[in-house]
This record gives structure tokens, C-alpha cells and sequence, in this order.
């Protein structure tokens, strides 16, 4: 199919202008001045619209979206073994296929198109993905001690095995993190990563209990030990990464390592603030997440990319600390990065159209100084109208053309009823 996105402003990787995009199949092939001489299948007008590559969020647990609202005001040990692990435990696969499913929804709908994502489920999980057509890098979390390894690391390459070949998905493998998988457990999946190739998808620095508990065991921190047993490599992504020294984030540079920071739920469990700039000036690819709904409480990347450029200003009392062009690129093109794609997260000739249509009209983003500081701090997701991904449109004028909302709105109630979320 070819699509014409025909006179609109377009965020480029240098410039904001209005031009004319040609899409086919799944491919941007051409940015022109004019639409003169161009037909296509569809054609979509521009006018009072911006355009811009779509969101990634680098760090998520899509299926936590049951969770949402059910968890708040609690210290993060708390948060985590006492009331989200025993709710989890009352989960099926259904139940993840519908989370998904209903994060998926948000994403679209506020200009996400591709997230990394760690969870369970994974059968049922990129089941929502593959039928939804959004962009995903899957992993199952795994978590135990050297005993258990070898048969979750098999579990989880056969489920790789089986799911491969798909154009929007694709796979890592993630131990959770150093306080829930010892020293053997990690070093066992670092080894099978390299062999066979696989990105890993870790939790890194969270909190100061792990930073704590990390260095009474092994007498070093989180990076380190991570660097110790091999799990830092250049296809690395490191969520969070929020208590670093200096020696960390040289190691994190040093090894290529991609970061994930996630601000809204780092403040919102009191974990603190990842040195974002510090890492930026060490040469660090950092990329944005959201983190999961049960924590965040919002999978809204507009809502984390707003906080990223303004909460660095505030604790580095410098209002250069993260400007606009940066934070967007974070949300954007790194975040691509850091999913191992060169051709995604810039709108260029010859890349991926994974795309978002904005309607301008709207009181926040008037008048339209500056459209790039627009959608840093003032755009909120809900100007989004259309979102295509590798080609395809997933949503026109905010309707879904791949999802039944109302009936995944039903499920998901059904679900919490159950799980006693509510």
C-alpha cells in the first residue's frame, strides 16, 4: 500500500518544515517539497497537522495495566512484594493478552509506536502485539538462582524460537534484576545471550535497598556485578540506572550499555533521579520509558517526556540541563536505538514509517512557536489523531482500525474483579 501524507509540518532530524511524505509498504521513500507528480493508495491532508516519528517507550510492562491505580503511596519494597507480586500471582495468560491489549490502546492513542517491553506470558503477550500492529521488543522476565537457570533460559529461547519471524517483533533476554537473579544466574544468561546473538533487558540502580542489599552481598554495586557476569554489553538495555558514581557511569560508557530512564515512576516510588545529563555527557545512548501502569500510573510517554526536561533543570539548577530538540530525541530516536533499529525513530527517506499525525488546533498548542518545545512541554498526547506503524494505519481520526475497545475495556474489568485489584 502506499500513502501520501501530503503538505504537512514535519519534525525532521534537523528541521521543522512543511513537506510532503511518500510512503510504500513499510518504508518512508521519499520527502519532498511538493506532492506534484506523487500517487498513492490513500492520501492524507496536512493542513493544521504536524507530523513526527512515533514515540518508543523503552521501558514497560504493558500487561501491569491491569494494575493501574490499585498500588499508590507505598515505598517500593512495599509496592513490589506485598501488593503487586501476590496480585500477579492470580494471573493467566488471557489475563496478560488483555493487558497488553488495553496498553497497546494507550500507547496508540497518546503517539507511541514501538515499546520494549519485560513480563510473562510471552505467547499470549505477542499475541496482543502481532494482532494489535504495534512495534515490539519483547522479553520474558526471568528471575532465580543458578539452579534454576537452565531451564527458564530454555523456556524462555524455545518461546523465542517459536515467535520469531515477524516483522514488529522481536526479542531479548531479561534477568530481572541483580537482587532477584544471584551471580550464576546472570553470568548463565550472558553466556547464552552471546552465544545465540540476543539482546538483554535488565533492571539496573533502582532503589537504595538494592544499592544496599548489592553491596553486602557482593561487595560492589549493581553495575558492577552486572559487568562482573557479562550482562553489560552494546545491546544492553539497563532500566532505570537512577544511583550511579561516576565509575558506573564510565562502565556503562565504556561497555556501550543503552539506559532507559523512567522519571515519572523513579519520583513516584521515592527512588530518586537518574543522572541523566551526566550519562548524556558520557556518551550514553539513554532512552525513555514509561515504565508499568502500576507504577507510573500512565503509559503516556508526552506525560515522562514533559518531567524529563524539566525535572533536570530543577536538581541541576540549569535550564540547559535537557533542552527540547534533546528530550525528543531521547523519546524518539534513541529509543530506537536502544531497540537495536538504525532506520527507526527519524523521519528520513528510506526509513521505517512508523509515524504519529497531531491536529494542531487545539488551545495547549497555540500558538505553535516553537513546534518541537511544543511537544516537549506542552502537548499531552490527546492532540494525536492518526498513528501508522511500518507502513500501516492503526489509528485514523483516534478511532482504532485493529482493536475492539469497548470489549477490552469489558475484559480487563473482569479481570480486576477477579485479581482484586479494586
Amino acid at each position: 500500500m502506499e500513502i501520501l501524507i501530503k503538505d504537512i509540518l514535519t519534525v525532521l532530524p534537523d528541521c521543522v518544515k512543511t513537506c510532503s511524505i511518500h510512503i510504500r509498504d513499510d518504508r518512508i521513500i521519499s520527502i519532498s517539497d511538493t506532492a506534484d507528480g506523487i500517487s498513492a493508495d490513500k492520501t492524507i491532508l496536512g493542513t493544521g497537522k504536524l507530523l513526527m516519528p512515533g514515540l518508543v517507550n523503552a521501558h514497560t510492562h504493558a500487561a501491569m495495566s491491569i494494575f493501574r491505580n490499585s498500588a499508590d503511596d507505598l515505598l517500593f519494597n512495599e509496592w513490589l512484594f506485598d501488593k503487586i507480586m501476590p496480585m500477579e500471582d492470580k494471573l493467566t495468560g488471557e489475563d496478560c493478552y488483555w493487558g497488553v491489549m488495553l496498553a497497546v490502546m494507550e500507547m496508540l492513542r497518546t503517539g507511541t509506536t514501538s515499546f520494549i517491553d519485560m513480563y510473562y506470558f510471552t505467547d499470549e503477550s505477542a499475541r496482543a502485539i502481532l494482532e494489535s500492529g504495534i512495534r515490539s521488543t519483547f522479553s520474558r522476565g526471568i528471575a532465580g538462582d543458578v539452579a534454576v537457570v537452565e531451564e527458564k533460559l530454555k523456556n524462555a529461547i524455545d518461546e523465542i524460537n517459536r515467535l520469531n519471524g515477524h516483522d514488529t517483533l522481536r526479542f531479548m533476554l531479561a534477568p530481572h534484576a541483580p537482587y532477584t537473579c544471584d551471580e550464576g544466574f546472570q553470568r548463565e544468561v550472558a553466556l547464552e545471550a552471546k552465544r545465540l546473538g540476543i539482546p538483554i533487558n535488565t533492571h539496573l540502580s533502582e532503589s537504595l535497598a538494592e544499592i544496599d542489599t548489592i553491596k553486602n552481598q557482593y561487595g560492589c554495586s549493581p553495575i558492577e556485578l552486572a559487568d562482573k557476569t557479562g550482562l553489560l554489553t552494546e545491546t544492553t538495555v539497563a532500566a532505570h540506572c537512577v544511583h550511579l558514581s561516576d565509575s558506573d557511569i564510565d562502565l556503562l560508557a565504556e561497555r556501550g550499555v543503552n539506559v532507559v530512564t523512567n522519571p515519572v515512576s523513579n519520583l513516584k516510588l521515592a527512588n530518586g533521579v537518574a543522572p541523566v545529563p551526566k550519562m548524556l555527557a558520557a556518551g550514553i545512548n539513554v532512552a525513555l520509558g514509561t515504565d508499568g501502569a502500576a507504577s507510573n500510573n500512565t503509559l503516556n510517554m508526552f506525560h515522562d517526556l514533559s518531567l524529563l526536561a524539566i525535572v533536570h533543570k530543577g536538581i541541576n539548577h540549569d535550564a540547559l540541563a535537557i533542552d527540547a530538540r534533546t528530550g525528543f530525541n531521547i523519546a524518539t530516536k534513541n529509543g530506537a536505538r536502544a531497540m537495536g533499529y538504525s532506520d527507526l525513530g527519524e523521519i528520513k527517506a528510506g526509513n521505517i514509517a512508523d509515524l504519529v499525525i497531531l491536529n494542531l488546533n487545539t488551545p495547549n498548542m497555540q500558538p505553535l512557536n516553537d513546534p518541537v518545545a511544543a511537544l516537549a512541554y506542552s502537548a499531552n498526547g490527546s492532540e494525536i489523531e492518526t498513528v501508522i506503524v511500518s507502513g500501516k494505519i492503526l489509528m485514523e481520526t483516534k478511532e482504532f482500525k485493529t482493536i475492539d475497545e469497548d470489549r477490552v475495556y469489558f475484559e480487563i474489568n473482569k479481570i480486576c474483579d477477579r485479581v482484586g485489584t479494586k
